[in-house]
């Protein structure tokens, strides 16, 4: 398997513990962790495999550190990079735009030529409404650190197996 990054805020507490997770769970791959508020266009276009952590901030916005790369995210031709997204969110007072920032940041990915890998069943979540939701699945794997934490191991480690094999 080629060398995966794994691009999230190194400053956000739950969003930092998925990551961890996630780099644990591949054990033995070559797995890069890196900080998306110092992320470059350089060092974005060296991965074929990426892995997003994007939370939802206020009411369904990119966080700031996102936002602000998109620009030159839209300046990349991100064909032939897989590219898998996790995001955080809160279904039950956020339901409205649950995990939102992860669909947003999909969309964003596919417009520059990129494949989103890492698509999950939308069972077992209950929200009123999200960008994230293509049909019966979110594009990408859908964390609630607030009312499902107790799950989070065990959709990582379903999420890592299925990107071993997507990512091939």
């Amino acid at each position: 398997m080629k060398k995966i990054a794994i691009i999230y805020s190194f400053n956000t507490v739950k969003t930092s513990k998925i990551a961890e997770k996630i780099k644990d769970a591949f054990s033995s791959e070559d797995v890069d962790m890196v900080n998306a508020e110092n992320i470059t266009p350089e060092v974005f276009a060296s991965y074929n495999n990426l892995i997003l952590g994007v939370p939802t901030w206020f009411d369904g916005e990119l966080p700031n550190y996102w936002d602000e790369f998109i620009p030159d995210l839209e300046d990349l031709d991100l064909k032939g990079k897989k590219i898998a997204i996790f995001g955080l969110g809160d279904q039950v007072n956020y339901g409205e735009n649950f995990v939102d920032g992860l669909g947003i940041m999909a969309t964003i990915i596919e417009e520059c030529g990129g494949t989103v890998v890492g698509y999950t069943s939308t069972e077992g979540y209950r929200f009123e409404a999200s960008q994230a939701q293509r049909r019966n699945q979110f594009a990408g794997l859908a964390i609630d650190y607030e009312n499902q934490g107790t799950k989070n191991k065990e959709r990582v480690a379903a999420w890592v197996e299925q990107l071993r094999k997507e990512f091939n």
